[in-house]
């Protein structure tokens, strides 16, 4: 394992060089460790790495694999977190990270504003084995206070909430939840961690979909838990290798390199959505538009006050409704038609008919999922093209 100066080395350095775990043959580019197994000098070797692995001692691709260790230790540099554990998607984190720390009668404070499998996780597969969950708007404090007044195992949140793009006030919700007993488990993905350090805002754990901007290219799936090492080594490695959600060696030497080019891309992202939703929110046939770089967004003070870019994504609500949005999204020519996010290809998704299909109408309305919202997911394109073929769409409404 490589030895770096973390506290010395900036983001894009450590986003670069952080984890690096060169062979006897001293390659550039990572290796891929691409094995399922690993032999033992000797009898009394294999028993004393089952009973303790030292470092950069490995017994099964499903417990560790030394391409996902380097990927594991570079995310934790970059997040300022001691351990990180690496999963095959990104909701194996989140699923991972919220069953590993509670068990039957616990309970547990989120913010409704979740992503749909967020929601299935939390109100049917862990209410089914005795977990109470309580909802909160993420957005008022008061409402925190109050469930928290009565105490909770955990707490998990969207710092930046899919699809309408609410940012909570992270820090005073973990001091809320702190004071409570709870630990505060932050879903980072939409606020990227080029412009959100949840950890020093006060989040125990944080997780990500690596899927996204981490990869931001389309092509494999992963997630990562990051958080203490007692914690991350301990309850949450446990559970993850004891059920499998382990991320392969090769999705990790693709996130690896993702992560060499994630501050340059997210931030490139960033400013064409910057630009983006202010040319939509002039539009007429637009009725709103969310996104937390904008003065009329409802948290855009507190965007600017604890995240350092406003994001990729710009959610915006059509007035023509359901039928406006289905002409507007089949006549775009550059912006595909699919329900990622963070990649370098802008993505159009209508979260009402996809990603949040399942939830009751009368939910969606108090999400303000409405039926004419689109969820954009700006991509590396010039910002010309995608401005002209945003326009050209709305134009065909």
């Amino acid at each position: 394992m490589a030895e770096y100066p973390g506290n010395l080395w900036k983001g894009r350095t450590i986003a670069v060089h952080g984890g690096a775990r060169r062979s006897q043959y001293g390659e550039m580019a990572e290796a891929i460790y691409l094995t399922q197994g690993f032999a033992y000098p000797d009898a009394e070797s294999a028993e004393a790495r089952f009973l303790k692995s030292g470092p950069d001692e490995f017994i099964y691709a499903r417990y560790g694999n030394p391409t996902v260790a380097a990927f594991e230790d570079r995310i934790a540099a970059i997040e300022g977190t001691e351990a990180a554990f690496a999963t095959a998607s990104g909701m194996a984190a989140v699923s991972g990270a919220l069953t590993a720390l509670c068990r039957a009668g616990d309970r547990i404070v989120a913010s409704r504003a979740l992503f749909g499998s967020c929601l299935y996780v939390l109100e049917d597969v862990l209410a089914r084995f005795g977990v109470e969950v309580v909802f909160v708007d993420g957005t008022d404090l008061a409402q925190w206070r109050a469930a928290l007044a009565d105490g909770a195992k955990l707490v998990f949140l969207e710092s930046v909430s899919n699809p309408t793009l609410e940012v909570i006030d992270l820090q005073a919700v973990c001091e809320l939840a702190h004071a409570a007993g709870a630990v505060v488990i932050v879903d980072n993905a939409f606020a990227t961690p080029v412009f959100s350090q949840a950890v020093a805002q006060g989040a125990d754990i944080v997780v990500y979909s690596a899927t996204k901007h981490i990869d931001g290219q389309g092509r494999c799936l992963g997630g990562v838990i990051c958080g203490k090492r007692d914690v991350v080594r301990g309850p949450i490695e446990a559970y993850m290798k004891h059920t499998g959600g382990a991320m392969s060696p090769f999705n990790a030497w693709v996130l690896l390199n993702g992560l060499t080019t994630l501050d340059l891309r997210v931030r490139a992202q960033a400013a064409t959505a910057q630009r983006l939703a202010g040319a939509l929110e002039g539009h007429p046939a637009v009725a709103r538009v969310l996104f937390p770089g904008l003065p009329s967004h409802p948290q855009h003070d507190l965007a600017r006050r604890v995240m350092a870019g406003p994001g990729t994504v710009v959610t915006f609500d059509l007035a023509g409704g359901k039928a406006a949005a289905f002409r507007f999204m089949n006549a775009l020519k550059v912006v595909l038609i699919s329900n990622n996010l963070g990649d370098a290809r802008s993505i159009a998704t209508h979260p009402a008919t996809t990603t949040h299909q399942r939830l009751p109408a009368d939910q969606k309305a108090l999400l303000g999922i409405t039926p004419g919202l689109i969820r954009l997911s700006v991509g590396l394109e010039d910002a010309d093209d995608l401005l002209a073929d945003l326009t050209g769409a709305l134009n065909a409404i």
